[in-house]
């Protein structure tokens, strides 16, 4: 079901109810950016504080523009799912000038990705749904609050000299060539008020000051009548006159308008609501490759993300208490080694065939948009729906295991506890997920180097001087610096002994080292991480390779992330297993990787790139 703000107040309740109802939920996010540039793009060797910085950046930056929604209620007799999906359009509209007037960045080929999947822009901006933060929420209703305070007490008091003495306060010189104006305006509301005309008097559009003198000349001169400013359809600000009969009936007529603007805020809130009601429940949330999703919902519809990671931890889990991700459960043993590419669409495919039975799932009835499987990927709501169908069928084969073997198991059983709040990091080779409930695994990056040559070199020229010390992987920081990690991790030791000694043409030291040095860099200048360099030009990456000459595992593993556009999605070329004894994890195909590595004769650019991109990333 598709939500803007024509229908949002009207199928809220129902919203709320289906989340309540629901034995879990999915969720997925579209933007209008993903790297922010100022910290560098995500790569392979990142710290998580590195990359959550890196992200918080972005977030700061870009949008949360669609957000997707799909309600997932067990039926464990009939062994089945009905499910509601719905697509929101989120947009940042302010209904008052009081409202935050949110500034934010496009990145162009974000833009086009979402141009070429068909989003509708144009409804967007014309009938996004708005929202606010817990703090410009309880802001503004504090104004508010004040304001109406203020208001009932003149109204309360009803002594002229009172309002004679507030009329005073702020009172503003009247320039002489707008007395003939006001002198207008009184005359007609004179007019009005001896007519009998029941609807409201309009004052047509004129500038904030001449409408400062307005509601200052008629506070004076007429006591009993009740003057607003409203917004036309095309934004142009214009005032509106009523007439009371006394103070009666003037106290109620600004008691109807306190309420109405009560009502514009709680419309305001928008979105924020539903967030509020996830949050509420406690229900299991799950996610696909979800950690920008879960950054983003945080930053827009809750609170400023923290700077500190561990924060962020407890933020996240008073809002979203319980999450998995699929991204996650796909890459991790027993199902990693029966799901070769873990993208939405692929595990979509994958999970159709043997040895899975894909999980019944029904749409509830007035969800026709995704009836049977209908529907497009990078929509957020189709993409929630398929996240939650890819969760319950694996799941679903999970039980198969079990002794004895349980063929419909619900979101509830023990066999998702291993999974719950890890988030999937995306592009670490050695850090699998982000553990919101305890300490993130700790990895050693000894066999890990820093190195600065100079910028003529080649990725050849790095596999040659590492030769003696086995294959390399290759992460390019900048046109003269990059990480490079050996396979052979055994010889790191040796390597690091014979390379740091002083060489006029290269430096290099070990991973801890410039880590250690960077962040005392940081410290000393007391900013945030600088970021990396423009990448080389792709001219000096260029490599021919054949399939043939490439191991079929090597393709899914790019050496370097850091020089190649952004991926809009997920680039599957850099699945890597996870590690972790309470998620039943191996590397052993890491190792067998390592045996497969590209030979040290590959001399030309592009070494560290093993796959071929597709033209829609």
């Amino acid at each position: 079901m598709e939500i803007t703000k024509q229908n949002f107040n009207e199928e809220l309740d129902n919203i709320i109810k289906s989340i309540e109802d629901c034995s879990f939920l999915a969720i997925d996010g579209e933007f209008t950016g993903l790297d922010s540039g100022e910290c560098g793009p995500p790569a392979p060797f990142d710290t998580l504080v590195e990359r959550y910085n890196k992200i918080r950046n972005g977030a700061s930056d870009f949008l949360l523009i669609q957000f997707g929604l799909c309600t997932f209620k067990a039926d464990q007799d009939k062994q089945k799912y009905e499910a509601k999906p719905y697509n929101f359009y989120i947009f940042p509209r302010p209904y008052t000038r009081h409202a935050p007037d949110r500034r934010f960045l496009c990145q162009s080929s974000s833009i086009d990705f979402l141009a070429s999947q068909g989003f509708d822009f144009n409804k967007l901006f014309k009938e996004g749904i708005p929202y606010l933060t817990l703090d410009d929420e309880a802001k503004l209703k504090a104004d508010l609050g004040r304001k109406h305070e203020e208001a009932n007490k003149i109204l309360a008091d009803g002594d002229s000299n009172h309002n004679s003495n507030s009329a005073k306060k702020g009172l503003v010189p009247i320039p002489d060539d707008q007395k003939i104006f006001l002198i207008n305006i009184c005359e007609n509301i004179t007019e009005y008020l001896n007519s009998e005309e029941e609807k409201p008097l309009i004052i047509p559009p004129c500038n904030a000051f001449q409408r400062k003198l307005i509601f200052q000349t008629v506070e004076e001169k007429f006591p009993l009548i009740q003057i607003e400013t409203k917004t036309g359809e095309k934004k142009e600000r214009y005032m509106e006159v009523h007439r009371t009969k006394n103070v009666e009936d003037k106290f109620k007529k600004d008691q109807d308008k306190q309420a109405l603007e009560k009502m514009e805020l709680d419309i305001q809130v928008g979105f924020s609501k539903v967030i509020k009601a996830i949050a509420a429940s406690g229900k299991l949330v799950v996610g696909h490759n979800m950690f920008l999703d879960v950054i983003h919902a945080v930053d827009q519809f809750q609170c400023r993300l923290p700077e500190m990671l561990g924060d962020f931890k407890t933020v996240v889990k008073a809002v979203f208490p319980r999450l998995i991700d699929t991204k996650l459960m796909a890459n991790t043993q027993p199902l990693q080694e029966l799901i070769r590419f873990s993208s939405l669409e692929e595990l979509k495919q994958t999970l159709m065939s043997k040895p899975f039975t894909p999980a019944k799932v029904e749409t509830a009835e007035g969800f026709i948009r995704y009836e049977d499987g209908a529907g497009a990927f990078h929509e957020a709501g189709y993409d929630a729906y398929i996240t939650g169908f890819a969760f319950a069928t694996m799941v679903n084969y999970l039980g198969t295991l079990q002794s004895p073997p349980v063929y419909f198991t619900p979101p509830s059983s023990h066999i998702v506890n291993p999974f719950i709040n890890k988030l999937f990091m995306m592009r670490i080779n050695d850090i699998p997920y982000l553990n919101l409930d305890g300490p993130d695994l700790e990895v050693n990056r000894d066999h890990i180097f820093h190195v600065t040559f100079p910028k003529e070199w080649r990725p050849s020229d790095l596999h040659i001087l590492f030769q003696p010390y086995g294959n390399i992987q290759i992460s390019w920081l900048t046109d003269t610096s990059a990480y490079v990690s050996l396979y052979k991790k055994e010889n790191a030791k040796l390597a690091l002994k014979a390379l740091s000694q002083s060489a006029s043409t290269y430096h290099v030291v070990s991973y801890a080292f410039h880590h250690r040095s960077k962040n005392m860099r940081w410290s000393a200048l007391a900013t945030t991480p600088p970021a990396s360099s423009p990448t080389p030009p792709h001219n000096k990456r260029k490599l021919q390779l054949n399939d043939s000459d490439i191991p079929n595992k090597i393709k899914r593993k790019s050496l370097c992330n850091e020089s190649y556009p952004v991926i809009m999605e997920e680039d599957e070329s850099l699945e890597t297993s996870i590690e972790g004894s309470d998620l039943n994890i191996t590397n052993s195909h890491i190792q067998n990787r390592s045996a497969e590595a590209a030979s040290t004769d590959i001399e030309k650019k592009d070494a560290e790139k093993l796959f071929v991109e597709p033209d829609n990333w």
